[in-house]
């Protein structure tokens, strides 16, 4: 797993269609950078983005790229034609209507189908995918179906993904997963994920992906109507961002490239995914993660009370 990790939503479709053109050229610009590690999910697209990387896979060795993929969304036939254009913030998807499902039948199913759109006999990492409200379900149906197809080497990794850390946690606890996926909840706006995650995983020696390290826009570009947790940015939340670009800019060092390096200081991090739709952004997001960051900016935000006294940070040279 690369410490770079490119997500595999935008090429999905999220927010605006992509062609599979763009998205092969997105996906070679990130292999052209060094990114080996590749995250997609049945819900990017309604199977888009899992097509697309799996035609792109073919132009690849299979050896040269961690592929990660997900289950609890199905995708099934719909009833009275495809769903509506933009369901669930993605354009141009694939004509299929996602179900939850968590239960052992609905797991291998996905497997299969996932399996099929990436045109491969295995994946690397296999991630329970938002069971916020089906614990249940999840812990006990698809917890232990991962687990056996670990053991059978369908999968090398298993674990969950998720927007919260409480259910994470719970996972990393109570199951044998080797990593989890936390979105949005680990970044320079949010750091709740030092509350008892990320010390629980390095105990455990359970691998972090850190995902939304830009909270879906705000640090990157804290403007006027940009989205934080793919919603507009409250005031107080767009406030705070603009303390951290202050800081940062006193330092020539542009926000968004804290916001990459931050995370990767914590020993629990194994990889940040950040979704691209572009090569430009693609090469924009390396270039951004390469810039040498001084450790006077990180000792600046814990003073302005904009960096938990907890959170590791990087050194001036590397993370």
């Amino acid at each position: 797993m690369t410490r770079l990790g490119f997500g595999g939503g935008p090429i999905g479709g999220l927010f605006a269609p992509v062609s599979d053109a763009e998205a092969a050229t997105a996906l070679d610009a990130g292999f052209q950078v060094g990114i080996r590690f590749v995250d997609t999910a049945p819900h990017y697209g309604a199977g888009l983005s899992e097509r697309r990387i799996g035609a792109w896979l073919r132009t690849r060795p299979r050896e040269d790229v961690v592929v990660s993929t997900k289950v609890g969304r199905l995708l099934v036939q719909p009833e009275g034609g495809p769903p509506p254009e933009g369901v669930e913030g993605f354009y141009g998807a694939l004509p299929y209507r996602r179900v939850f499902d968590f239960s052992r039948d609905g797991v291998l199913r996905s497997v299969e189908q996932s399996l099929g759109r990436l045109g491969l006999e295995r994946v690397d990492v296999l991630l329970i995918h938002d069971p916020d409200e089906h614990w249940e379900q999840a812990a006990f149906q698809a917890y232990p179906t991962l687990h056996e197809l670990r053991d059978q080497g369908v999968v090398r990794a298993i674990g969950a993904g998720m927007n919260q850390t409480e259910m994470l946690a719970r996972f990393v606890r109570e199951t044998d997963v080797d990593c989890v996926l936390l979105a949005g909840r680990y970044t320079l706006l949010d750091q709740r994920g030092l509350d008892e995650l990320l010390p629980l995983c390095q105990r455990r020696g359970t691998a972090v992906i850190v995902g939304g390290v830009f909270n879906s826009g705000v640090l990157a570009n804290p403007r006027e109507g940009a989205t934080y947790d793919y919603r507009p940015a409250p005031p107080e939340v767009l406030a705070r961002a603009r303390r951290l670009a202050e800081v940062c800019d006193r330092h020539g060092v542009p926000l968004a490239a804290a916001a990459l390096r931050f995370p990767l200081a914590h020993p629990a991090v194994a990889s940040v995914l950040v979704g691209a739709r572009a090569p430009a952004e693609v090469r924009e997001n390396a270039r951004l993660l390469a810039l040498p960051v001084p450790g006077a900016l990180w000792e600046d935000l814990r003073a302005a009370g904009l960096l938990s006294p907890h959170a590791p940070v990087p050194g001036e040279d590397a993370p």
